[in-house]
């Protein structure tokens, strides 16, 4: 049996009510509404549980009950395979060591670090990605402005506004790269990116496309003589929709044009 959700909590739920009434053998629609609820009730405190401990491993305190809720369900969420809580914890980990040897502020780094990632823990109905999710829920806990934008900026969404945030960026990509720390075979990795860079290449008036951020961002140069602004937008909707329709993909991916005119001389 495969049970398909995008929410990681709910799915949780589902598969370890269905594996009690199974083994329980009385299956009809008054226990497994008892089990369901009992299983939910079960779920909803490890939750809490795994949310206050991950802060208490970090030293990190002052945290809203929402806050932890949001971190602790990041304990039932994968990203190619690497868990996102101990991926969070990691990042945290690191960001707070990078930050004590250059004099950045350690514990803005360690905070920004492990809520980089919370808007992956929260529910929404909205089009926005993780990072815009998470920067708007830290900025309603009342989190360090230097945090929000840290969190906002982590994939380059945004500018990062304090060193504190470049100090994550790095961090989060030394977490994902490491060996080991996800399932994605590197032949599959490698593989996603060309395809993303021939999908731009196959459109007229490209001239190089590059795909970065781990595949989240597509930048593609064009010829200034063949496409105009205008035509640079229209080809920027163009190449999102053939990605959109050929590519299968987390997350979303953000595709940039660059029209540039470049004029060399030399002085003898």
């Amino acid at each position: 049996m495969v049970i398909s959700c995008f929410d990681p909590v709910r799915k949780e739920i589902a598969k370890t009510s269905l594996e009690r009434l199974i083994a329980d053998g009385r299956i009809h629609p008054a226990r497994i509404e008892e089990v369901v609820q009992k299983v939910s009730r079960e779920i909803n405190q490890k939750i809490y549980e795994e949310g206050e401990k991950t802060l208490f491993d970090l030293g990190l305190h002052n945290m809203s009950q929402d806050g932890i809720r949001a971190l602790g369900r990041l304990y039932f969420r994968t990203s190619y395979g690497q868990n996102v809580l101990l991926h969070s914890k990691e990042v945290a980990v690191i960001a707070g060591m990078i930050a004590a040897e250059i004099g950045a502020n350690r514990d803005i780094a360690k905070r920004a670090a492990l809520l980089h990632d919370i808007g992956k823990g929260i529910e929404t109905d909205s089009d926005m990605n993780h990072a815009e999710v998470g920067m708007d829920f830290v900025r309603k806990l009342g989190e360090d402005p230097r945090i929000v934008n840290a969190v906002g900026s982590h994939h380059a969404d945004i500018e990062p506004s304090s060193i504190e945030a470049v100090i994550v960026q790095i961090a989060d990509a030394i977490s994902a790269a490491r060996p080991g720390a996800r399932r994605e075979t590197i032949d599959n990795y490698i593989k996603r990116l060309e395809n993303l860079e021939n999908i731009a290449e196959s459109f007229s008036g490209v001239d190089k496309a590059f795909a970065i951020q781990a595949g989240r961002e597509l930048r593609i140069v064009v010829n200034n003589e063949q496409v105009t602004d205008e035509g640079a937008k229209e080809l920027a909707k163009n190449i999102a929709k053939k990605i959109e329709a050929d590519l299968r993909y987390p997350g979303r991916i953000k595709v940039t044009i660059i029209r540039e005119t470049r004029i060399v001389e030399y002085a003898r």
